[in-house]
């Protein structure tokens, strides 16, 4: 840990090397979605209404009596979905021995302050980014198979190989039979958390700390979760625009049941060719009157379109700011061309179609900021010989046009 250096000299460091520009580009670089989103950084209060109309009155007729007994009887429908804030905190420390060891080198101190602080940030980044794509339950992958009996250490294969980018060295997991409720699994009849220990980012196997025996209960189809997440993340898009149709349980105030256009389209284009399901979903898009305009999926997904697009295949450059780009395939849409980007937080067998102006991230101040409300961007440790740097997120994301997304699985 860290402690007993002159704050006033380290916060001005600090601002030098950590300017608001700076954080963004690190904050935006790797994640298009993200980058991309329409930000709103204002979201104080205890919730922010989305009001959506999902029904017209019923006054017409071709009668004009039955016309004018509609008018009074049905009005249009209203809704209103009472967005909330969730949290997401990213924590860097240094030590006093290491500032000391660093004196009379102002790089050697510089480098190991700002791997510590990139690493929380982009730490919580990442979280953010993963959290757009997913439910409010915060999983960050599924068991393929039960574990082999081992001792010490104990390996688990991903579902989803593509996946294993969810997952670092020295982060610690909570596995469970489902999303919410079921049961917390064990490694051995008692153990329940496990440190990560290893990561194979070819076949995506995680090495986990613990033994595991004939008393584990962890089974195929089970969901991980990084330790303190659970039931804590942003609802993204997959809460937005289900794989399944919603039923009536309340979403933000609303029952989606009554108009599955509330949460959005869905298509099972597996085993289609790739190029026909984009297709088909922009019409079934465009049959509830929207348009889309992005694509969103996974790396290997945007690889097995342009390899069958082949020489039709065509490529434009979006820029977020002037230092920040992604490139984009184009498909032809209905009203346009729709650009098709890949992001690494997609999972390999979903697809979201959006048009992106109908989508926001709403937050206290940027989605990534310095907890610095005393005018102190560290912290001096009350118990220990270090210094300590808060990073944080308060906000959530949402749609004001559920019926204009659509979700596709492959």
């Amino acid at each position: 840990m860290s402690s007993g250096m002159n704050l006033t000299a380290f916060n001005a460091a600090l601002k030098e090397h950590y300017t608001g520009d700076r954080v963004e580009d690190m904050t935006y670089r790797d994640f298009p979605f993200f980058a991309m989103l329409p930000k709103m950084e204002n979201f104080g209060g205890k919730s922010l209404p989305i009001p959506i109309i999902y029904g017209r009155g019923q006054g017409r007729s071709k009668t004009f009596s039955i016309a004018q007994s509609g008018s009074t009887s049905t009005a249009s429908k209203i809704g209103s979905f009472q967005l909330t804030r969730v949290k997401d905190y990213a924590i860097a420390t240094l030590d006093g021995e290491t500032m000391a060891a660093s004196k009379g080198d102002a790089n050697a101190f510089m480098s190991a302050f700002t791997t510590e602080v990139d690493g929380a940030i982009n730490s919580l980044t990442r979280s953010i980014a993963i959290g757009l794509v997913r439910t409010s339950a915060a999983s960050i992958g599924q068991v393929n198979a039960e574990p082999t009996e081992n001792a010490t250490t104990f390996q688990i294969t991903l579902k989803d190989v593509e996946e294993i980018v969810n997952f670092e060295l020295q982060q610690v997991l909570v596995i469970y039979s489902a999303l919410s409720g079921g049961s917390q699994r064990n490694s051995d009849g008692s153990a329940v958390t496990f440190p990560v220990v290893g990561v194979n980012r070819s076949t995506g196997v995680l090495t986990l700390t613990g033994s595991y025996t004939s008393s584990g209960t962890i089974a195929a189809n089970d969901y991980i979760f990084a330790y303190g997440d659970r039931g804590l993340g942003i609802s993204g898009l997959e809460d937005w625009c289900p794989s399944t149709a919603p039923g009536a349980t309340s979403f933000f105030g609303v029952d989606r049941s009554v108009d599955t256009r509330l949460g959005g389209l869905r298509l099972d284009g597996s085993g289609a060719p790739i190029e026909e399901v984009l297709i088909e979903g922009d019409r079934l898009v465009g049959r509830e009157g929207h348009t889309l305009d992005h694509y969103f999926m996974n790396f290997a997904t945007l690889a097995n379109l342009k390899k069958a697009l082949g020489t039709k295949v065509q490529y434009v450059d979006i820029a977020v700011n002037p230092r920040i780009s992604f490139r984009a395939v184009m498909v032809d849409g209905n009203k346009g061309p729709i650009k098709c980007i890949a992001d690494n937080t997609f999972p390999s067998n979903r697809i979201f179609g959006l048009k992106l102006s109908y989508c926001k991230l709403y937050s206290i101040g940027k989605a990534v900021s310095a907890i610095d409300d005393d005018g102190l961007d560290s912290l001096r440790q009350a118990a220990d010989d270090g210094v300590e740097l808060r990073y944080s997120f308060y906000g959530n994301f949402a749609t004001r046009a559920p019926g204009a997304m659509i979700n596709i699985q492959i």
